[in-house]
């Protein structure tokens, strides 16, 4: 999703109850018990308008013994924009309740009434910013890349150590999604156009049966291996996701599947904590069965790190393309970038760091998501644009601010290498790095 953001999130307040006056070997100061920390969302999308909300992070520290590991964390976020998206988040990772584990939840509401849709198989489908179909009214935007698309998820997930840093983890996740065309009574300035999911529907490419969305309930398991020094902001360890996922066709229209994804990262010391090297594999196929259109973006990661887990693009996966412009049966990424924590210091009796990750992301569709109905569908139509499937990169700039190695402020900025997948410069202000 492209975006301009005007005004970076800022501190409101830290609190810290109580505080152990002691410090680590690095002059740190040792977190105990209690710690809040809310931030005010502030920005700007050239589409949605003004976004202000909330963001908190509530963590508990316990008597600091394993400080900066915290014994919980609960985060709580709500934030708008005046043309109507909305997120609505809590989510919490427990690491006190399980011996040897953790557990980890997430409830979400997501409201997009200008969702981004760019159909199947990356640069299989043709790119136009500014094509516009059907009768507009003087001086139109184009909605052709627009849809509406409402969606509730929960997930509930698991972790057992097997031995050393190999654990066990399992889990369940459901999701209620509702799909309709851009409301034009709501965005007037796109009255009399027709847009790609509904020229999709008329082709077919969408069926009847999927076209207002549905429900999706995944059965997860798989292997982890975590080594990480620090779970938000590490300097070196692995972090390795290997995940099966059975959905059951629950709403009986034949969409049940069995998927499997895999995502490495490997956090590379250079120059002690201060300069790392540091990269994610990501690896996502159907093995069995046919998955509705409305889940072919989603990452089905068994832990999430950001809000949003859905790809190839936007600020989950590849950052600077289109958000969701590749998807497909088969999803392959890579993120590349060295973070430089180049700036240390303690401020409301909190440990803050300072950090720049310059970064490279490419990603592509390994496996086609019906492509030959693609390729079949009418010249006129303009939805399949005869060109291979290859990578989609982007290079970019991030700055980070991160307080007691557990929240992390972020602000980045991506260009796309290839004008197809996006044009202008992708900016995201938001949390926590991208792996």
């Amino acid at each position: 999703m492209k975006r301009t953001v005007l005004l970076l999130a800022v501190v409101l307040f830290t609190l810290n109850l109580p505080a152990r006056k002691q410090a680590t070997d690095k002059g740190e100061i040792i977190k105990t018990g209690w710690n809040l920390g809310p931030f005010p969302v502030i920005g700007f999308d050239s589409d949605l308008g003004f976004q202000y909300g909330i963001y908190c992070d509530i963590f508990n520290f316990g008597d600091g013994s394993s400080y900066p590991s915290y014994k919980f964390k609960i985060n709580l976020e709500v934030s708008t924009y005046t043309k109507g998206s909305s997120v609505f988040r809590c989510y919490g990772d427990f690491k006190n309740l399980i011996p040897n584990g953790k557990l980890f939840f997430d409830l979400t509401y997501f409201t997009s009434p200008k969702y981004g849709f760019y159909g199947y198989n990356g640069f299989a489908s043709p790119y136009n910013p500014d094509y516009i179909v059907g009768n507009p009214i003087p001086d139109a935007k184009s909605a052709w890349n627009f849809m509406d698309r409402k969606q509730f998820r929960a997930l509930v997930s698991v972790q057992k150590r097997i031995t050393g840093n190999l654990n066990w983890a399992a889990g369940i996740a459901y999701y209620h999604t509702s799909t309709e065309a851009i409301n034009r009574d709501k965005f007037d300035i796109y009255k009399g156009q027709t847009t790609l999911y509904e020229r999709y529907i008329d082709t077919g490419l969408i069926r009847p049966d999927e076209a207002g969305g549905g429900n999706v309930l995944q059965i997860r398991g798989g292997l982890t291996y975590d080594s990480r020094d620090h779970d938000s902001d590490p300097s070196r360890g692995f972090n390795i996701e290997a995940t099966l996922s059975g959905a059951p066709d629950i709403d009986g229209n034949g969409y049940g599947n069995l998927g499997f994804t895999f995502i490495g990262c490997h956090y590379v010391p250079i120059v002690s904590d201060k300069l790392t090297f540091a990269y994610r594999i990501g690896l996502q196929t159907r093995i069995a069965g046919n998955i509705p259109y409305y889940f072919t973006n989603n990452i089905n990661t068994m832990f999430f790190r950001k809000i949003y887990t859905e790809g190839l693009g936007g600020n989950a996966s590849v950052r600077g393309i289109n958000r969701n412009g590749v998807i497909g049966n088969g999803l392959a990424w890579i993120n590349l970038e060295f973070r430089w924590r180049f700036y240390n210091f303690k401020l409301i009796n909190q440990n803050w760091g300072l950090a720049f990750n310059p970064f490279f992301d490419a990603g592509q569709v390994i496996i086609p998501y019906r492509l030959d109905e693609q390729k079949n569908t009418a010249a006129e139509f303009k939805l399949y644009s005869g060109d291979s499937e290859k990578p989609h990169c982007t290079a970019g700039l991030g700055l980070k601010l991160v307080m007691n190695h557990n929240m992390v402020l972020s602000i980045e900025a991506a260009k796309a290498l290839s004008k197809n997948d996006g044009k202008g410069i992708w900016t995201n202000v938001g949390f926590s790095y991208l792996f």
